[in-house]
């Protein structure tokens, strides 16, 4: 049985009974992240790189203002809590920018994983205050879509080598990490919504 601050999942006055397609739904609120090798056209990518530009910002706007206990409150039972999610994508996107550096400067790097489970357990990611990662996050974002958008069409096909994806080219990156902005930017709103229903 999953427990959720000593709660059985389906016992949760906040959420109600939940089915197993219901935390499915919670945990991927904008689908599984997608996987595709094809290139992107220049339309497809920038609204990609729009994703990137903007997630900073609409981060800070669903999170300004949050009390401690709502930035505590976790998206699904088991899930991170807003502020683990919050000090998460900086660290997940650090990587991604470095990945996507070392494809367009070497020839098929292989990419280094981490534990982000661990991470997100870490004392740092469990307390810090919550502005720090999101200066960070508008820093290393503005670097990022400064850095992708000055590549030449050629440098987005290379690609760097990762032990659980395999070869991933710099577009398919570019796709997978703007998933990866709006499936955090969901998770804070479902959790944001069951802090405000407390």
């Amino acid at each position: 049985m999953d427990l959720v601050c000593g709660m059985a999942v389906g016992d949760n006055p906040l959420i109600g009974e939940l089915t197993m397609d219901d935390l499915e739904q919670l945990k991927y609120p904008v689908g599984r992240m997608p996987r595709s090798s094809a290139p992107l056209d220049p339309r497809t990518r920038e609204e990609h790189l729009q994703t990137l530009e903007s997630t900073p910002s609409r981060f800070r706007s669903l999170v300004g203002g949050l009390s401690d206990a709502a930035l505590d409150t976790p998206y699904r039972p088991g899930g991170w809590t807003v502020r683990q999610v919050v000090h998460h994508v900086p660290d997940s996107h650090m990587n991604a920018y470095i990945r996507m550096k070392l494809a367009v400067t070497e020839n098929q790097p292989a990419a280094k994983t981490y534990e982000e489970g661990l991470w997100a357990e870490l004392p740092e990611a469990k307390t810090a205050p919550v502005p720090m990662s999101l200066d960070l996050l508008d820093a290393l974002h503005r670097r990022w879509v400064a850095f992708l958008r000055g590549l030449p069409e050629a440098d987005f096909r290379k690609t760097f080598s990762h032990p659980e994806w395999g070869n991933v080219s710099v577009d398919e990156a570019l796709v997978m990490y703007a998933w990866h902005c709006r499936h955090h930017e969901e998770h804070i709103r479902i959790a944001t919504t069951l802090a405000q229903s407390r």
